[in-house]
């Protein structure tokens, strides 16, 4: 082994990578567990719940793939392409764009079609629906094809004071890079969990275009993932967990580029995020089941437009997690009504056993949170 390159693709065993099986198994098998026991709640849901549960995954997804590289983008919008793309009929207005119909169309093929190869042609294809204009923010790329001839440096700092995090292969080594990693990535026999994690890093290794290299490696990751669990739809949101310890996956990931071929940290990271992503999923439909057994019990309660209003918004944030409770004032301001009318009808909801009274809080300062059935 050569100790003495700098970046990992210069090791002289590159790209035969290394790791510690031993301290990997036991998440492993954790991870497949949960695998089995997402698979089999989901199983069990009715069609509506099913189809909530695959836009949230999806929401969630596009949501935060985009804001791990700084880009936030509107939830109205991946509501709107999901909604469409997936043939759902809403009566809200349609406020989907290029951009989230594009990053929509990628996430459903990398699920939907986990089955087919990668090819450049298909990799292309996802890099256009992230950069429809051919602009990334205000700068112009190379949009479906290799990055340029300039050399690939990852920086940070003011000009002049710049530091080199990682520099990439050159573009002239892009094509054989490229050639060894699709055949990797078609190649099923040695299908597993360890191999999308193996397949982020290296093609964040190669880092072969001019922008949304972070998008379209985790993007490849899912289909793997998917793939693997034999599935055609996506249980959890990787991207999600990725989000909510964003600075660790960039450290690790430069840990990772930097010196030898052993990567065991990168995946012990990525396997307990996977872990963290699939038990986050599970809360997330367990919310999903709350909601319909919700209503399932006020199916005859008679209610107004604004109190389903209210009692939707609730239910989406989850109980005990919509700050300070709802009180009289934030009922008027959500339901764009009087105060007068929204205490009363908040006394309408707590009579109706809708709402309940939070503990530790009366008189003026009282709020309410959901009443919810049992499990």
């Amino acid at each position: 082994m050569n100790h003495d390159s700098q970046w990992i693709w210069q090791d002289e065993n590159y790209p035969y990578f290394q790791y510690e099986m031993g301290n990997l198994e036991p998440i492993l098998l954790e991870i497949k567990y949960y695998q089995g026991l997402l698979n089999g709640i989901y199983l069990g849901l009715n069609q509506d719940n099913k189809l909530q549960s695959k836009l949230d995954v999806l929401f969630y997804e596009a949501m935060e793939t985009s804001a791990i590289e700084g880009e936030i983008l509107s939830r109205d919008s991946v509501r709107s392409s999901l909604l469409k793309k997936l043939d759902v009929r809403s009566e809200d207005k349609d406020s989907s764009n290029v951009h989230t119909d594009g990053l929509v169309d990628l996430l459903l093929d990398v699920s939907r079609n986990n089955h087919k190869p990668l090819t450049l042609n298909r990799l292309f294809g996802w890099h256009n629906s992230l950069f429809p204009t051919g602009f990334s923010g205000l700068h112009k790329i190379n949009v479906a094809s290799f990055r340029g001839m300039e050399p690939m440096q990852i920086v940070s700092g003011a000009i002049g004071r710049e530091k080199v995090h990682y520099i990439a292969p050159a573009h002239e080594q892009l094509n054989g890079e490229m050639e060894k990693f699709i055949n990797y990535v078609n190649d099923n026999k040695n299908l597993s969990i360890i191999k999308a994690g193996i397949a982020h890093s290296w093609f964040v290794i190669i880092h072969p275009l001019d922008d949304g290299n972070g998008r379209i490696a985790r993007a490849i990751t899912d289909m793997l993932l998917t793939r693997e669990s034999k599935l055609n739809y996506m249980l959890y949101s990787l991207s999600n967990a990725i989000m909510a310890d964003k600075k660790s996956y960039y450290k690790i990931l430069e840990q990772t580029t930097k010196g030898d071929i052993d990567i065991s940290i990168w995946l012990n990271w990525f396997l307990n995020t996977i872990l963290s992503a699939q038990k986050t999923a599970r809360d997330n439909i367990n919310h999903v089941l709350e909601k319909t057994r919700f209503w399932d019990r006020h199916k005859s309660t008679v209610l107004n437009a604004r109190q389903i209003k209210v009692l939707e918004r609730l239910l989406n944030t989850g109980k005990g997690k919509f700050t300070g409770g709802i009180n009289t004032r934030k009922y008027a301001s959500l339901a764009k009504t009087s105060k007068p009318t929204a205490s009363r009808e908040l006394r309408d909801l707590v009579e109706k056993g809708c709402l309940q009274q939070r503990t530790g809080t009366a008189g003026r300062n009282v709020s309410y949170d959901l009443s919810l059935p049992l499990p």
